[in-house]
């Protein structure tokens, strides 16, 4: 019969994708090129992944999942995608997983989901205009708020010259308009 979930004796203990990510730290940590990445995950994580993949194709051929349970759907998915998700395997610089990508669309998605509540167009339309500055201050390493509040204190330099109050120039924009000016005698 069928195992639906697996117990601790099903589980395939040489090949578990935490070790794949404990390489990717390592070559992190060690500064490897694209091109020593890739000769590091062939070494250390691409045995890894066919055992992975052996026991992802065991467990359906042998029915010890049931194909259509989410265990043996997810499994499915996995062999339908193994080229792609195994390409940090074959191409410099290749990443993992593709976890920035979803990071962003769960902000997209988020801000979908706020903006039901708007009361009024106009109220989508700054909901919009405050969700893509909170997003490009992220993506600049700017912290939103602090960027605001100096567009507020600024707002007159701002409207004299917005191409200086950008997220990403706005600091060195900053520098000379709050250092301290001393009076000439």
């Amino acid at each position: 019969m069928p195992h639906e979930s697996l117990r601790p004796g099903d589980s395939c203990p040489d090949c578990r994708k935490g070790e794949v990510y404990k390489n990717e730290a390592f070559a992190r940590e060690q500064n490897l090129s694209p091109d020593e990445r890739l000769r590091f995950h062939k070494t250390e994580s691409g045995p890894l992944m066919e055992k992975l993949k052996e026991w992802f194709t065991r467990q359906l051929e042998d029915r010890l999942v049931e194909p259509n349970s989410g265990l043996g759907q997810a499994i499915l998915y996995m062999l339908k995608h193994w080229e792609k998700m195994t390409l940090f395997l074959r191409a410099p610089g290749a990443p993992l997983d593709n976890n920035i990508c979803e990071r962003a669309l769960k902000k997209a998605i988020l801000h979908r989901e706020n903006a039901l509540f708007y009361l009024s167009e106009n109220g989508a339309h700054v909901g919009d205009l405050f969700m893509s500055l909170i997003h490009t201050c992220q993506l600049c390493g700017v912290n939103p708020f602090d960027y605001l509040t100096a567009l507020q204190r600024h707002a007159g330099e701002l409207s004299a010259t917005p191409r200086n109050w950008m997220p990403w120039n706005y600091r060195a924009t900053l520098e000379p308009a709050d250092t301290p000016r001393t009076v000439a005698r």
